[in-house]
């Protein structure tokens, strides 16, 4: 049997006048969509329009939650007490599970964003809060957390069903974490050579550093960012390889 594999994207991230193009696309070919819900992207119309477009192609919707920042596209560092940081995570998924419910489908995972998901995945703390937050509102959410992270560890411990992530177009340090995208090298650019990100990932059940070093976990879904301009090609040749090297893609909760 081939082994099950997800492709997922960053998607509903235009807010008013300002559009951010592929999503369309985007959704002809992933798997699963983490949706903006507001608060450093995305906003009502956009989210229930985001909704709908994933129902009609099949595409499974995950809440992509953030640090209030608009201005900072949800990248910038914010210091939340532990209690607000998880109203502003409930207020964000509620807000997005209205929205899917008001389109016929509904949200089965949560994936935090930018700052939020670095923080995260390296502060127990907040990784804490983050998984009490989504286990509150419903405990059945899957969380989609980056691979070998503190938040993937506590959602197990709290007795979320977790599904590890890796990153097609981005670098890892040593110790698993992004490499942060003020150095130049964070980016993996272009469609051949995310593949080949990918491939080893999957192919040695490891992360791959900067430095050569492998770091072992379980891919289980690949994510794609919606706002790199060669996003969509990139997405269709990951598509296109992992399909050709004998993986089965499909939705987050088939996993």
């Amino acid at each position: 049997m081939a082994k099950k594999l997800n492709l997922n994207s960053d998607l509903g991230e235009s807010f008013g006048a300002w559009k951010m193009a592929g999503d369309d696309a985007m959704l002809r070919i992933v798997n699963s969509a983490n949706v903006a819900c507001g608060y450093h992207a995305g906003d009502p119309l956009v989210m229930i329009k985001t909704a709908g477009l994933a129902k009609d192609h099949g595409v499974s919707i995950g809440a992509h939650p953030s640090f209030p920042d608009l201005q900072g596209f949800g990248r910038r560092r914010m210091d939340v007490p532990a209690p607000e940081l998880e109203a502003m995570l409930i207020y964000q998924i509620g807000a997005l599970e209205a929205c899917a419910q008001a389109q016929g489908t509904k949200v089965t995972h949560v994936k935090p964003h930018g700052a939020l998901s670095n923080i995260a995945c390296a502060d127990r703390k907040v990784a804490d809060a983050v998984v009490r937050a989504v286990h509150r509102l419903d405990p059945a959410l899957i969380l989609l957390a980056p691979a070998a992270s503190q938040m993937a560890i506590a959602g197990k411990e709290i007795g979320l069903p977790v599904i590890e992530e890796v990153f097609a177009d981005r670098a890892y340090l040593d110790d698993g974490n992004l490499v942060p995208r003020s150095r130049p090298d964070a980016m993996v650019h272009g469609a051949e050579a995310s593949l080949a990100h990918v491939m080893r990932m999957v192919e040695e059940s490891a992360l791959v550093s900067v430095t050569g070093k492998r770091i072992p976990v379980n891919p289980q879904s690949i994510c794609v960012h919606g706002d790199n301009a060669d996003a969509v090609a990139t997405a269709q040749a990951l598509r296109d390889g992992l399909v050709k090297a004998g993986f089965s893609l499909v939705t987050i909760p088939e996993l």
